[in-house]
């Protein structure tokens, strides 16, 4: 190389005696040759950790294994009124503008599908998007195809349908009938027994002790009880057991002695009597007690349907006890889910129905009874004679279960009459059954009410008493 090169950096190290000073302060550098931002300042001489300079080649830095000296300032662009340039890739090539695709109708027709399906290069899907602004055949058809992918690629839960266990056993049960059938009244306390089942069985031993509030009304109050995801099962298991002695069956109370014989008494002398929480062991008896309860009612259908079944202060015939059972096992399922933040869907449209329907049957005994035990209980209400029609409220629900019942508001031996309807409310069917079960204030119940204000609170009261522990 010529001297001439050598010369500008000969120039700095006179100047600078070797020393280069930076903005930058020297303490500022965590290893030797480090700038300030950490970056390896190569060539400059004096400076601890510095390449030689080989030879006398200041452009040693050119090299591209090193990065140049820091040149001069420069004046910028912006201050010198000149048109900015274009910016560059990466690459160093320019770009090219990007040209739109000239299709053919059929190939943008043939296109549409992967369109729909975001499959499409994005130069086509460009291309078919700019077509369909222009041809209305296609824009119908891409339409058509999104809504059918929508469909495909709809998102549902996780969890069966709880409709799922009817139709299969149905689909089974018409290839090949049962010998001993189980009765319609009893199939909605066998569907929702295993389908509390199967919520339980992946449990863990922090699931089962996950805090569960038990709430119901009484004297017209919201009540409720803390208990364990264990200890609402060993509740299921003693008042069921209430079923189980009308039917002959052990008692899961063993030698174990109630205060009376109603469900929260005997669920107190459960409690009491363990050594300690309910935990996970109480499913294998409850469950063992579900499936011989189905058994034995399937066995004794015929004989046993209208058989009593004592609650302590009122009975039940064993097919409304049946139900009742159904009934309590789904909204305790639905509190245990709620526990463990888990979602639980309604049981069928069917067997919902059959709950909503005796729950109605029984308002009328409970209006009686309230009206009889009230402070406020008028004196001069008429008295209907048994199987006459007298006034009445018309309750309709809505939804999956729906129905109308014609409720008789002075007597319950009355029969319903619309000539003599006197207020309608409707309501949800599951909000309906979670007002009965005491979960919802009769309050905020209704979602539709009219005529006679006074029937209407009586009824939704009577609805909310009629729940318990």
């Amino acid at each position: 190389m010529s001297d001439d090169r050598s010369e500008p950096h000969g120039d700095h190290e006179d100047e600078g005696d070797g020393e280069r000073h930076d903005d930058t302060d020297a303490g500022t550098h965590t290893a030797p040759g480090n700038g300030a931002d950490g970056t390896r300042e190569w060539g400059i001489p004096g400076r601890s950790g510095g390449v030689p300079d080989h030879g006398a080649d200041p452009d040693h830095g050119a090299d591209p294994g090193h990065s140049p000296r820091t040149p001069p300032p420069r004046a910028s662009v912006e201050d010198g009124g000149l048109p900015l340039p274009a910016p560059e890739p990466a690459s160093g090539v320019a770009p090219r503008p990007a040209e739109p695709l000239v299709l053919e109708h059929r190939v943008l027709k043939s296109l549409l599908g992967a369109w729909a399906l975001a499959a499409c290069a994005p130069e086509e899907t460009a291309a078919v998007e700019e077509h369909l602004g222009d041809c209305g055949a296609c824009a119908d058809e891409a339409l058509r195809l999104r809504d059918a992918v929508g469909l495909l690629q709809r998102p549902e839960s996780l969890d069966l349908d709880p409709g799922l266990r009817t139709r299969v056993l149905e689909s089974c049960l018409k290839r090949r009938p049962p010998r001993i059938p189980v009765p319609d009244w009893a199939a909605a306390y066998d569907a929702e027994t295993a389908r509390l089942d199967a919520l339980l069985q992946d449990f863990g031993d922090t699931e089962w002790h996950a805090p569960v509030r038990l709430r119901w009304y009484e004297a017209d109050e919201a009540t409720a009880r803390r208990t364990t995801v264990a200890g609402v099962i060993a509740h299921l298991l003693t008042v069921d057991g209430l079923v189980a002695v009308a039917l002959g069956l052990d008692d899961p109370l063993g030698d174990l002695s109630a205060e009376r014989s109603t469900p929260s008494a005997r669920t107190e002398a459960y409690w009491r009597a363990s050594p300690c929480p309910p935990t996970r062991s109480v499913r294998a008896p409850w469950r063992a007690q579900t499936h011989s309860l189905v058994r034995t009612v399937s066995f004794t259908a015929g004989r046993a349907g209208r058989m009593a079944v004592s609650y302590g202060d009122f009975e039940l015939p064993l097919h409304d006890a049946m139900l009742d059972r159904a009934f309590e096992c789904w909204v305790h399922a639905e509190d245990i889910a709620e526990a463990v933040d888990y979602p639980y869907d309604p049981p069928t449209g069917r067997h919902l129905h059959r709950m909503v329907d005796l729950a109605a049957r029984m308002l009328p005994s409970v209006l009686e009874a309230r009206r009889r035990s009230g402070p406020d209980a008028p004196g001069g209400r008429r008295l209907v004679v048994a199987g006459e029609p007298g006034r009445s409220l018309r309750l309709e629900i809505e939804g999956s279960g729906g129905g109308e019942w014609l409720i008789p508001l002075d007597s319950p031996a009355a029969k319903g009459s619309a000539e003599h309807e006197v207020a309608h409310i409707a309501l949800d069917g599951s909000e309906f059954c979670r007002l009965a079960a005491g979960h919802v204030p009769p309050q905020e119940a209704a979602a539709g009410q009219v005529g006679d204000k006074e029937a209407i609170r009586d009824v939704l009261l009577a609805a909310a008493s009629l729940s318990r522990m």
